[in-house]
């Protein structure tokens, strides 16, 4: 085996590793699970400035490779943070919150994107049902509207778990991520009508991802979006 093969498969190796943590964080659609609980809720949390059918059983979302722009979460074992994520730990031994967040902040890049680029088929597959219904809306008045939308995250500066529960055995873990962003609106003829290209601003969103933790599968889905208060 000559060096230039030996190093060709040495990069595969690695990249089907990353490929294979950020799917067991953030999981794929099987097409099989179960509508959303009554707490997922729709709303953009304030994201027509900044948004951010299932997929088959062969469907899956190959989450892009970004290296984690935050340090490993630490967490003091007396916040309801830690608790909870204990509690979630007790249902799926595999869980960590520091695979969790640097695949949330994966996620949270690619339905920015998504979003911004009117993605709908990445859209449905990576947020619960009502969830969807309000970013394709949003999408559709934009469209209809002949608007288009762009979006740059020049950094995440902070992805912090804040909350995490278990009910009934969905596990629900809420993300607070401090971004740096980018965003432009311009209508039909090219004009700028909000926000500017090349203005950075910091934006905070918080983010609610679940799954049931009864399935194998472990498929995260947006199940929430809010702006912080």
């Amino acid at each position: 085996m000559n060096d230039e093969l030996l190093i060709t498969l040495i990069f595969a190796a690695i990249a089907a590793f990353v490929i294979f943590k950020l799917r067991s964080v953030l999981g794929r659609r099987t097409g099989h699970e179960p509508p959303p609980n009554e707490g997922a809720a729709g709303g953009f949390g304030g994201a027509e400035r900044r948004a951010p059918g299932d997929g088959g059983s062969d469907n899956i979302i190959n989450l892009p490779d970004h290296r984690s722009d935050v340090a490993e979460p630490v967490l003091d074992p007396e916040s309801p943070a830690a608790a909870g994520i204990a509690d979630i730990q007790a249902l799926d031994h595999t869980f960590t919150a520091g695979e969790f967040v640097t695949g949330a902040q994966s996620a949270f890049r690619m339905i920015v994107d998504a979003y911004a680029a009117g993605d709908r088929q990445t859209l449905e597959q990576l947020l619960a049902k009502d969830v969807y219904e309000s970013f394709e809306s949003a999408i559709a008045d934009r469209e209809q509207a002949g608007e288009s939308f762009e979006t740059h995250i020049e950094k995440i500066r902070g992805a912090e778990i804040v909350e995490a529960e278990t009910i009934d055995g969905e596990a629900r873990v809420t993300v607070l991520f401090v971004t740096e962003q980018a965003n432009a609106t311009r209508d039909s003829s090219g004009e700028l009508i909000d926000g500017d290209p090349d203005v950075i601003e910091t934006i905070s969103d918080l983010w609610t991802f679940a799954r049931d933790t009864s399935l194998a599968d472990p498929n995260w889905q947006l199940v929430e979006t809010a702006t912080p208060e």
